[in-house]
């Protein structure tokens, strides 16, 4: 049995272009599909936030539209209620690398607003990157990786082959016009090889120890990976 660390956003809003804040937190199917593959596995999950507030689920994750239907939806709702490292979690800052086998980050929009910024965040995701241990990273969960910067001011992540929520994706959800800035956006600018799939449809990126994926649909698939990494 291995230990996984989950590093969860803590917030719960999005701050719009125009000053507004958009209610978020984490997207439900991105922790309760990884968590479910991962323990079936075997393994424990430690989730860590910064400051160590517990965690905002995202209501829009958890709405019928979303999730197949009513049924999966109250699914989604009952598995998300029983992990009950979400309630208790770490401090970002007391999180030990040394102390787990992999690192993965679920989105929601959330990261936008406090991982995308968070240097604590962005040293452990280089120090996970540097270590060859498997870094998973999931949809907005990819906006955590432009806080990781090398000393001399350049990202661990230029060059990497990656994934995450798309501008065509941004559009069609209704954000696009509405956001400061878009992820694939800053992505690319960050130096990254950024793949894009299919609008809404499954799609992983594994490039060295780095595994991403581009949005909610894809987290059962990167779980799979990781999985399978992690051995």
């Amino acid at each position: 049995m291995a230990k996984i660390l989950f590093v969860v956003t803590g917030a719960d809003h999005w701050t719009l272009a125009d000053g507004s804040r958009h209610p978020t937190g984490f997207w439900a199917e991105e922790v309760v599909a990884p968590y479910r593959a991962l323990t079936e596995a075997g393994h424990a999950i430690v989730v860590a936030t910064p400051g160590g507030v517990v965690p905002t689920v995202d209501p829009g994750s958890l709405a019928p539209e979303v999730n197949g239907g009513q049924e999966n939806a109250d699914a989604i709702s009952a598995e998300l209620a029983e992990i009950a490292a979400l309630r208790k979690p770490l401090k970002l800052t007391d999180a030990d690398l040394a102390d787990y086998a992999a690192v993965y980050l679920p989105g929601g929009h959330a990261p936008l607003e406090d991982l995308a910024v968070d240097a604590e965040s962005g040293r452990l995701l280089t120090a996970a990157l540097d270590s060859g241990k498997p870094l998973g990273v999931v949809c907005h969960g990819s906006a955590a990786l432009l806080a990781a910067v090398r000393e001399d001011g350049t990202s661990p992540f230029a060059g990497y082959r990656l994934t995450g929520f798309t501008n065509v994706e941004e559009t069609q959800a209704g954000f696009a016009p509405k956001a400061k800035w878009l992820l694939q956006d800053r992505l690319v600018a960050m130096g990254a090889d950024f793949q894009e799939g299919a609008p809404w449809a499954p799609h992983v990126v594994v490039d060295r120890n780095l595994f991403t994926g581009q949005n909610p649909g894809s987290s059962a698939a990167l779980a799979a990976e990781l999985v399978k990494a992690i051995g």
